[in-house]
Formats: C-alpha cells, structure tokens, sequence
C-alpha cells in the first residue's frame, strides 16, 4: 500500500525544514510553508542556501498567527509576528524573473538576519492577495506561490531516493531535496507518471518534474558542500532531460484540507 511517510515545512524560504505530523493547505499549497524569504537589503533580491550554505542551520517554526521564531547556534531566538501596516511597509522583492510588493518584517527581525546572514538583509512577508503565479502554462485551481521557487508542492517517492543511494553507494537524506510530501511503498521514480492523486479526503494535481541545483549537495546538518557533488553527480548519469537534473514532482492541491503522515496515497491518474 502507498502511504504518505512524511511531511515537512519550510517557513522561511531555504531554511531548515519543519517536520510535521499533519498538514493543512490553503490557496498557496501547505498552510505556513515558504510564506517568509531573506533578502538582500540593497536590491530585493532573496538569499538562498546556493550562495549562502550556512542558510541551512538556520531554524524557523511556524505559529497559527502566522508569525516563526528564529533561532541558530550560539543565538538568542526572536519570535517575529506577521507585519502589521502591511501598505506602509512594502518592500519591492525578486525571486527569479518575479518582481512584487510584500510587506517587511520590521528593523528588530532585519537586525537579527543581517547578524546571521552577514551582510544588510531585510526579511519579508508574502500574504495571499500579494502571493506571485504559477510558471506560464501551468495555471490551475491553484494557480498561485509564496516564495518556492516555482511551485507550491514537492513530492518524492522514497523509492526514488533509496535507489539514487544505492547508486552513489551511501544514503543520502532527504531534506538535501527538500519536499512536502514523501510517499512510500512505489518503485523507484514511479511517480514521474502520477498525474492526480488523493490523500485521505484531499486530491493533488502533479504538474511537471523538479530541476535539481547545486543546493542538493549540501549537507542539511552541517551547511557543508559536498566535495564530489554527490548527490547531483550521480543524478546526471541517469536522471538528465534536455539540460535538466530532474527528481521530485511539482504539484498544486485541489482545494483546501488536511493530511497526516501514514495515510494512504491513491493514484487517480
């Protein structure tokens, strides 16, 4: 039987992630998940861990207010509510090729980031009505994003990973990949060919497959890259399409609901 194995979080975008037992989803896919981003003080653009490994030890839980609290090693935590004034305090923010207006986080939060970032960050919020568009071509009941960066959901089959481990002959984790969902009992990369699925009450459309990055050879615990590239090498041996490093499929949830972890996944299409 496929069943779902585990589900995560990432509050703030390229952060680490947030294990979660249950899972409510809303217009932008799972409810607290990429809603806040780090951003270059100067020009908007968002900070990642592909330029910035020591991203990944930073640690962002989620409340129902919609606030997180910050915290890393040898750091006092800042909790860090919702903006308030939200017109007054835009700022103009790109992610790729998309450019909005989302409210700032306030002096005391872009403080607390530059400190652990390094450099003058702000950090921002995105709520629904600012939310940006899925990729051209891509528009359905869901058809907007937070600050992913393309789409709202991440499915991998956990049959996928064990082989690519048993290829590079040790195991990798998953949050080097960094989904939502992660679904067992399927073979290896079966669901490259799932098209809509249901989880207890809720249906996902799956839409395309992930292009991978160098971000996957960082360790999720250390920050640290992987000297040999692994396991994006050994991805390119096999899983190479027209330029693209593909593991993982984008999707969109058909409609609000909640999941939990060991319910069974149904393939409808």
């Amino acid at each position: 039987m496929l069943h779902l194995s585990a589900l995560y979080r990432y509050p703030l975008k390229s952060c680490q992630a947030e294990p979660l037992q249950q899972a409510g989803f809303d217009e932008l896919g799972l409810i607290g998940d990429r809603r806040w981003m780090l951003v270059d003080e100067a020009n908007g653009r968002f900070f990642t861990q592909r330029a910035l490994p020591h991203m990944s030890q930073l640690s962002v839980l989620w409340n129902a207010e919609g606030g997180v609290t910050l915290s890393a090693p040898g750091v006092a935590p800042l909790k860090v509510p919702l903006p308030e004034n939200v017109e007054a305090n835009l700022r103009g923010v790109t992610v790729w090729r998309d450019t909005l207006r989302v409210p700032d986080a306030g002096d005391e939060a872009a403080r607390w980031v530059s400190d652990f970032i390094g450099k003058p960050t702000r950090m921002v919020h995105v709520p629904k009505e600012r939310a940006r568009w899925l990729p051209s071509g891509y528009g359905t009941v869901n058809d907007r994003v937070a600050f992913a960066d393309g789409f709202p959901l991440l499915l991998i089959g956990q049959g996928s990973l064990d082989d690519l481990s048993n290829r590079i002959g040790r195991e990798q984790e998953m949050l080097r990949f960094r989904p939502n969902l992660v679904v067992e009992g399927a073979e290896a990369f079966a669901e490259d060919g799932w098209k809509r699925i249901r989880i207890g009450d809720m249906t996902f459309q799956l839409l395309t497959a992930c292009s991978r990055c160098i971000l996957t050879t960082i360790d999720p615990a250390t920050g640290e890259r992987n000297e040999d590239r692994e396991p994006l090498s050994t991805l390119k041996t096999y899983r190479e399409k027209e330029g693209l490093v593909l593991f993982g499929q984008n999707m969109v949830s058909e409609g609000p609901g909640v999941v939990e972890v060991g319910m069974e996944v149904e393939i409808l299409e």
